[in-house]
Formats: C-alpha cells, sequence, structure tokens
C-alpha cells in the first residue's frame, strides 16, 4: 500500500548582497521520497554563488553548503584585453575513486580527465566568427551565419556542433569522434515538446508558476568501466565511467510555484514507483 505523505509548510527566505562589485546568489531545497515499497527518505541541498566584477574582469566561485563542510563546486576567472578573451578553469571538479569492485560486482567510477584549463579567445575580422585556442591545443572556431549557429574544434577529439530555428523548431546536432547526437524542441498548441536521439521525449505544459511535465526515458545498456591515466596518454585516454543498466520509465512532475518563495515539485517515477515532493527556494 502506498504512504501517504503530506508536505505541512514551506518557509523560505530570499536575499540579495551586493558590496564593493561582489554579487551573493544562491538556491536550497529539500526533497522527500518515499522510494516505492523501500524506506522512504529526505536529502538536502544547498548552494551559494559569489560573483566579483572589477573592470573587464569577473571571478565565479561557486560552493555546496549542505555538506558537514563548504564544498567548493567551480571556481572560474575570465577577463578581456581589448580583442582577447581568457578563461581560466581554476577548480578540478573530477575528484572521483579509482576502478575496482565491490560486493556483488559493483564497480567504483574511473579517473576521468583533469578538467582545469584555460581558453583564449579572439575576436578577428572574419565574418561573425570568433576563434579560440585552449590550452590541449584545442582550436575552436564558433559563430553565427544566416540563423545558424556553429561551433567546430579541432584537436585531441573533433566536434561539431550546430544550432538553429526552423519554423518553430529548434533544432541542435552535435558530432563528436564521429558520433552524431541530435535534439528537437518545439511548442505545439502550448506544450513544449523534446525529442532527443537518445528517444528520450519530454512534453511540458501548464501555466507560468503551475505547470505539469511527462517525460519517456529509454533504457540504458551497461558499460564496463576503462581505467585511464592522469595525462590521458594511455589506451584507453583518460578513462571512461561505468555505467549501470537502467530500463525504461516515464516520470510526471507537477511543479507549483508557492506565497512564501518556494517552488513545490511532486515527482512520480514508474522506475521504483515512487513519488518524491521537493520545495525549493532560488535568491
Amino acid at each position: 500500500m502506498k504512504k501517504l505523505i503530506a508536505l505541512f509548510a514551506v518557509t523560505s527566505m530570499a536575499s540579495t548582497a551586493a558590496v564593493a562589485s561582489v554579487a551573493l546568489s544562491g538556491s536550497a531545497s529539500v526533497s522527500y521520497d518515499d522510494n516505492g515499497s523501500s524506506p522512504s527518505a529526505t536529502s538536502y541541498d544547498a548552494d551559494m554563488t559569489i560573483v566579483g566584477t572589477a573592470g573587464g574582469t569577473t571571478l565565479t566561485a561557486s560552493y555546496d553548503m549542505d555538506g558537514a563542510n563548504l564544498a567548493t563546486t567551480a571556481v572560474d576567472l575570465a577577463t578581456t584585453i581589448g580583442p582577447v578573451t581568457i578563461a581560466a578553469d581554476m577548480f578540478n571538479g573530477v575528484q572521483k575513486a579509482t576502478s575496482s569492485t565491490v560486493s556483488g560486482g559493483q564497480e567504483f567510477e574511473t579517473p576521468a580527465s583533469v578538467d582545469t584549463g584555460v581558453t583564449i579567445s579572439l575576436d578577428v575580422p572574419i565574418g561573425d566568427a570568433t576563434v579560440a585556442l585552449d590550452n590541449s591545443g584545442n582550436v575552436i572556431l564558433s559563430g553565427t551565419w544566416s540563423g545558424v549557429t556553429l561551433s567546430h574544434t579541432v584537436g585531441d577529439t573533433t566536434s561539431t556542433t550546430a544550432g538553429v530555428a526552423l519554423a518553430g523548431v529548434d533544432v541542435n546536432v552535435t558530432n563528436k569522434a564521429g558520433a552524431t547526437t541530435w535534439d528537437l524542441a518545439t511548442t505545439v498548441s502550448g506544450i513544449d515538446i523534446t525529442l532527443a536521439s537518445t528517444q528520450k521525449v519530454t512534453a511540458a505544459f501548464g501555466l507560468a508558476g503551475n505547470t505539469m511535465t511527462v517525460s519517456s526515458i529509454p533504457a540504458v545498456a551497461s558499460a564496463a568501466a576503462l581505467p585511464g591515466d592522469a595525462g590521458g596518454t594511455g589506451t584507453n585516454g583518460y578513462g571512461t565511467y561505468a555505467v549501470a543498466a537502467v530500463a525504461s520509465y516515464s516520470s510526471v512532475a507537477i511543479s507549483r510555484d508557492l506565497t512564501s518563495g518556494a517552488t513545490l515539485t511532486a515527482t512520480y517515477s514508474t522506475l521504483d514507483d515512487s513519488l518524491t515532493l521537493k520545495a525549493a527556494v532560488t535568491f
């Protein structure tokens, strides 16, 4: 028998601070999941972002505040000097366990590439194109022509991304190392519909502040982890994570803005026959 869930009240406080070109923003949420026939669980999330600006230079730092200690999630520095823009990712977010196995044969994630780096972009007189060079030696050419936005990266892995709006349909196509993915998004009779090459379909409808989203998520096949090395010089490069098999499922999410300033979302998933209630606020 399904558990009966009641969320009695949601209280929130929102504020924005700006001192000497420093801006503070963030979000917080609490979720209650009945987990179907499994024991229920409550989870929390609180994040904060600090943006400091001085002239043409901006530092953005993000933090996760719901753990025992404040944890850094991103640190980015960007500056513009004439036609040159320099962007630096100063935080390595890839801190995963090495490949291993535990009881039942479950695999831990393997190391991935170090994701810190510097990208230098140059606005050059080649039509509306922008040319960029990152610290890995990749050359990125991007721009918009006749309503089509293109980005082409030449380097370790050549990739091309194109986006265009055609007759009310937003089309995005990406080809990376020979593999092509795409997604289509449009609005029909007030319903926002998204279709991806992964066979995922999402439909969202309703009025602002009171919406329902229905999703159909395809099955995912399992894949073994491929161990890599920090330099990415081995057979498997930086390595890839293990992928667990997941059966296809559907979900329905109803979201409503509350007078308290928070947003309450109820999501039902057929994957584990669970209902999740989430209250969130952004400031």
